[in-house]
């Protein structure tokens, strides 16, 4: 059963509020409850939302969607395979292809998975840090991961922990360290 309310709180840089129900009754709601990723929750705003139960017993607002949009298709966990993702998994591909055909030596490959989990846990630490209010890691340590190797599983990290993925500028420069590793790898 589907409910509207509005938002009657909402804490931006924590990502989460609460939602009033018409009837009077207030609802938790996390940012990663939004089935709309590209509109960013703000007070007063009317959405509509499913109540399902937490792991303690409390009532939260899920698969929440402001009133007057479309169904947002980029909430299918489908469509987080996006071009870049594909990306990222053929280029490890291409490199394990590389090493079975003798182009490349197998450290490469090696260094590149190594490095990939390594980016992807400082991705899941900071993501950590910053929903508990602790100690966040440097982005220029994020961006050196994705510039020694380590950006397709800084590119599994933005997308299945939703960390890093909308900041305009850091995507900017997360490109570009990509694009400088993959010339480095060409180079060599």
């Amino acid at each position: 059963m589907r409910y509207q309310g509005k938002i009657t709180s909402w804490k931006d840089d924590q990502g989460f509020g609460f939602i009033t129900a018409n009837g009077g009754d207030q609802v938790f709601v996390h940012i990663n409850s939004f089935t709309n990723r590209k509109r960013r929750p703000a007070g007063n705003a009317v959405v509509t939302y499913a109540l399902e139960i937490d792991q303690k017993g409390r009532m939260r607002a899920e698969n929440v969607a402001f009133v007057g949009d479309r169904s947002s298709a980029s909430s299918s966990p489908s469509d987080r395979w996006s071009i870049s993702l594909i990306s990222a998994i053929f280029f490890i591909v291409f490199v394990a292809a590389s090493v079975f055909v003798e182009k490349l030596p197998t450290i490469v490959l090696t260094f590149y998975l190594g490095a990939s989990v390594m980016a992807f846990a400082v991705y899941a630490l900071d993501k950590s840090a910053a929903q508990n209010n602790r100690w966040r890691t440097q982005e220029s340590t994020l961006h050196f991961f994705g510039l020694i190797g380590g950006w397709p599983g800084a590119l599994l990290a933005q997308k299945f922990l939703r960390h890093k993925s909308k900041k305009q500028s850091f995507q900017i420069i997360f490109w570009v360290t990509v694009m400088l590793n993959c010339g480095m790898l060409i180079w060599s």
